[in-house]
């Protein structure tokens, strides 16, 4: 490059600047900030799940430890109710069965699947004048299933109850809120956590971010039409996949959860 043509570049940059005032600039830069900024985000969010997810998983164990809560003494069993859930893991990790046990009770056990709120519908439809209370033991599962199905409950009238010993987590609270009375005995462990899509790769991070918003929002949706308060899922969104904020009894009977904690 002759001296003549880099100044005639170096003429011709300067030229453009003049031309461009300062708060197209500012805008320029702060535009590309802004990108920057959404990428490093990105890229966090894809780390941070994939380490989140694959330090749980409930192929191994469907029942997360509990958060660390420090206001509560560890040797409170409220800490980690889960240590005293007395079901079969094995069953909590098979597909959701649906039996109909003595005095009116639906046993509903196992993990929330796709389906799932299609064959409850089908059990109440053929069933549904000998069912009272609808009993969970069940880590939870697919979101929208669980709405699903909390729907017909409470169009039905139904109560619900977590049995001691029996867990409910996850995406299973939101069954156990559409009950018209609500029962949680001693022993039995509630508790949500943050909800998440599984494998998360960086292609899919950005609709997976804007999914689980969507979501968060038809749950406090939901939760509001229960009646039940919406600190129930702030506390799941503080929560990281791999572990459970187990409420306690109060806490329960504070949001509505429960009508009778006993």
């Amino acid at each position: 490059m002759t001296t003549t043509t880099r100044r005639t570049l170096g003429q011709r940059i300067t030229h453009w600047f003049t031309r461009v005032d300062d708060g197209q600039i500012l805008r320029g830069a702060f535009y590309i900030l802004l990108l920057g900024t959404a990428a490093v985000i990105a890229i966090d969010f894809v780390e941070m799940s994939d380490a989140e997810v694959n330090t749980y998983d409930p192929a191994r164990s469907p029942i997360p430890p509990s958060v660390d809560r420090p206001e509560i003494d560890p040797a409170n069993p409220a800490y980690n109710p889960g240590i005293e859930l007395t079901g079969d893991p094995d069953q909590l990790r098979e597909p959701l069965s649906i039996s109909l046990q003595p005095g009116g009770t639906l046993l509903l056990e196992g993990t929330i699947q796709p389906g799932s709120a299609e064959r409850l519908a089908a059990e109440l439809s053929s069933r549904g004048e000998y069912v009272e209370v609808i009993a969970l033991n069940s880590p939870g599962g697919v979101v929208q299933e669980a709405m699903a199905m909390g729907e017909m409950i409470r169009a039905g009238g139904f109560d619900t109850s977590v049995a001691s010993g029996a867990l409910c987590a996850s995406s299973c609270p939101l069954v156990l809120a559409a009950g018209t009375e609500r029962l949680v005995e001693p022993g039995a462990a509630v508790g949500v956590h943050q909800i998440y899509t599984g494998e998360i790769s960086a292609g899919r991070s950005a609709q997976a971010m804007s999914d689980t918003q969507a979501t968060t929002a038809a749950i406090v949706r939901y939760l509001d039409d229960m009646g039940i308060g919406r600190d129930v899922w702030l506390h799941a969104l503080e929560t990281p996949p791999a572990q459970l904020y187990y409420f306690t009894a109060d806490e329960m009977a504070e949001y509505d959860l429960a009508t009778r904690v006993e």
